[in-house]
């Protein structure tokens, strides 16, 4: 890697999510290194790879993923980790593969985690008032419950 490789905008979404990742220099991983570094199960890795999220190399039966595959799984998990589905996961990271100067894929991007905050915020308001509501329920419960303590 040149200087100037590591200044170089990165060209997709994956190789972003690669950067931080840049002391770890090797340019291969078993499906055991990426299950133990992402605390996940190989059967996990295997599912991703089942749905074309991941495409790793055949060394013989041994699976290899590249720096990539790992950026991308590491996506994968970001990505559900903030509630997208493995289809809206999988749309976003095809995008990658077009040749507009990332352009789409970057657009997408915006307008998908955009909406996906829309979601989680509302989801935070009902989870606000539900609580509130559990909680005044609680209180009148607990004053029954005190009530016919006292009488019995």
């Amino acid at each position: 890697m040149t200087s100037e490789d590591s200044v170089a905008e990165p060209r997709t979404l994956a190789d972003t999510a690669a950067i931080d990742d840049r002391s770890d220099k090797r340019d291969s991983f078993t499906i055991g290194d990426l299950a133990r570094e992402f605390e996940l199960t190989l059967r996990a890795i295997r599912f991703y790879e089942d749905k074309g999220l991941l495409n790793p190399k055949r060394d013989g039966m041994q699976r290899v993923f590249s720096r990539r595959d790992r950026a991308r799984l590491k996506l994968i998990l970001m990505g559900k980790k903030v509630g997208f589905s493995l289809a809206e996961i999988h749309e976003m990271l095809d995008l990658y593969d077009l040749k507009d100067g990332q352009v789409t894929q970057l657009r997408v991007a915006v307008d998908r985690f955009t909406h996906q905050i829309d979601i989680l915020e509302q989801q935070k308001r009902d989870i606000e008032q539900a609580v509130t509501e559990l909680r005044r329920t609680v209180d009148v419960v607990s004053g029954m419950l005190r009530e016919r303590e006292a009488r019995g």
